[in-house]
């Protein structure tokens, strides 16, 4: 009776001579929606005893990188805009606690759009280390049974997720100023900067064999920015609303915001703005003097040899862009996420019922063609699970002493024994993390930016030359000055873009630092003059 009642309904709604179009139709859409869903890794990694700090952890893509993190075993300290007793924050560590069976899953607030809330907590970190970052629950036993946490800073990794969710809207969707938006899309900019420029000391003086990555994750829009870029021959860093005025201006605030570029190439600047700055930080790390190479074993005659064109560093600096997500890209584009109001800097901001209705009319559509947070992670877990040149070399040399340690005591009477050895050529067969890069879709991407060097103004010249005469008085008296050889790759603008994007990076953060004060009023103050 059932298959009677199945056969006559798929003959009423899916008649025989439309069976080929229908066979088509789902192969296509099936098609559509694996080709969106994107790569997925086919790394996979231990992080136990391993440290990781993320922001924007309790994004819907930094709650899904979180629940990756501690099955896996990782120390994860997530920073949260949310106050560490909210509801919000104690509940879902509990739950990563409980469902991963990991106790070591900590929240810290800290609020990224303050300057001064950025420099209390890493100075905490840098000199209480992790002891201080740690957040309890409730319960008053298991705040006795506290688990011991080394009192040292150790990281093993940076995540800052913070900058991937998509900011601005169409006019018929906002409900907040311009100003506002691309004051919230800079200050997560600048606390990017800030906070990876606080916590160097910490990586910098790390064993050696340790393995570090700083991952930027941006958004998708990047592309559109570079073409722009390459269509006008013109590059400009500066951030609108914090740019230092000259010194002739009488105006007390920054020029207003300029309305020209879209919501889409707005986004896309900040992002390109990043991956430079990214690929500029791994250029200072291999221009470092004394450049790290893993320790040999004792007792062994082999000499580990780095090949400076792989990498000089154990610390890392990447980009990743997971792709276009249906929560933290389409939904706030459309306005549509009602959880922004429950944050400190969107009360009085509520979402869009415009919007809403869009998005739920879209998602049957999103659903084929946008990615799901569990498959906008899979670029940040292939370029966390990547083995770097600096590893794998590591662990060759290891190997290789190991096994001619072994021939050596088999064959003590011969007097000429083979011993193995291990070529860059032979590494490179494995895919190895390219320090610098920026990473989509589980591959590496390239991007053709011809940057042009800016015209030096006429003080700076001068203090050019005066700076090389106060150099040359210091060696006269045997004081040597050292300065960083950086090398022009020409990836991604060269050094000329990047140089530019870290001044831009540095004055900017200037103008944040005063206007944002010591506490969370003076960053009101701060805005309230704009």
């Amino acid at each position: 009776m059932v298959l009677k009642l199945v056969q006559a309904a798929a003959d009423r709604f899916f008649p025989s001579q439309y069976a080929y179009h229908i066979l088509i139709g789902i192969i296509t859409v099936t098609a559509l929606r694996a080709f969106a869903r994107g790569r997925t890794t086919n790394r996979e990694r231990d992080l136990h005893n391993r440290t990781f700090l993320v922001t924007g952890g309790f994004t819907p893509l930094g709650l899904t990188l979180l629940q990756d993190l501690a099955s896996r075993g990782a120390k994860v300290i997530a920073l949260s805009p949310y106050p560490i007793d909210s509801p919000n924050v104690t509940i879902l560590v509990s739950l990563l606690r409980t469902t991963y069976n990991n106790e070591n899953i900590f929240a810290e607030r800290c609020d990224l759009a303050n300057s001064a809330d950025v420099r209390k907590f890493c100075m905490q970190f840098l000199t209480e280390g992790e002891e201080g970052t740690k957040s309890q629950p409730n319960d008053k036993e298991k705040e006795k049974e506290k688990p011991g946490v080394r009192a040292d800073s150790r990281l093993d990794g940076i995540i800052f997720a913070h900058e991937y969710q998509h900011l601005g809207v169409p006019n018929f969707l906002r409900t907040r100023s311009t100003d506002d938006t691309e004051r919230q899309r800079e200050s997560d900019s600048l606390a990017t900067f800030l906070m990876t420029t606080l916590l160097l000391p910490a990586l910098l003086v790390a064993p050696v064999e340790r393995d570090i990555r700083i991952i930027n994750i941006v958004n998708p829009f990047y592309a559109a920015a570079s073409a722009a870029v390459r269509t006008s021959k013109a590059f400009d860093p500066t951030f609108k609303l914090l740019t230092p005025l000259p010194p002739s201006s009488t105006s007390s605030t920054p020029s207003p915001l300029s309305r020209k570029n879209s919501v889409f190439l707005t986004e896309g600047l900040r992002s390109l703005r990043t991956i430079i700055f990214t690929r500029h930080l791994q250029r200072i790390f291999d221009a470092l003097p004394k450049p790290q190479i893993p320790k040999t074993e004792e007792g062994t005659s082999s000499v580990p040899i780095i090949s400076g064109r792989m990498q000089r560093s154990n610390i890392v600096a990447i980009s990743v862009s997971p792709g276009i997500s249906r929560v933290d890209t389409v939904s706030r584009l459309l306005n549509a996420d009602w959880n922004a109001v429950e944050t400190e800097e969107n009360v009085g901001k509520k979402f869009s019922w415009i919007g809403v209705l869009l998005y739920i009319l879209l998602l049957p559509l999103l659903y084929i063609s946008t990615k799901s947070p569990k498959f906008a992670i899979q670029s940040i877990l292939h370029a966390l699970f990547l083995p770097t040149p600096f590893k794998v070399l590591s662990q060759a040399i290891s190997s290789s002493s190991e096994t001619e340690s072994k021939s050596q005591s088999a064959n003590d009477k011969s007097t000429h024994d083979a011993k193995p050895r291990t070529s860059t050529s032979q590494l490179t067969r494995e895919e190895l993390l390219k320090p610098g890069a920026l990473y989509a879709e589980c591959a590496i991407v390239r991007l053709d930016l011809a940057v042009p060097a800016p015209p030096l103004p006429e003080d700076k010249t001068a203090d050019s030359t005066k700076g090389k005469g106060k150099e040359k008085e210091k060696g006269g008296k045997g004081l040597k000055e050292e300065v960083l050889q950086i090398e022009d790759d020409g990836e991604y603008g060269g050094e000329i873009a990047g140089r530019m994007v870290w001044e831009a990076y540095e004055a900017a953060l200037k103008v944040w630092e005063r206007d944002s004060g010591s506490d969370g009023d003076g960053q009101k103050d701060g805005e309230a003059a704009h």
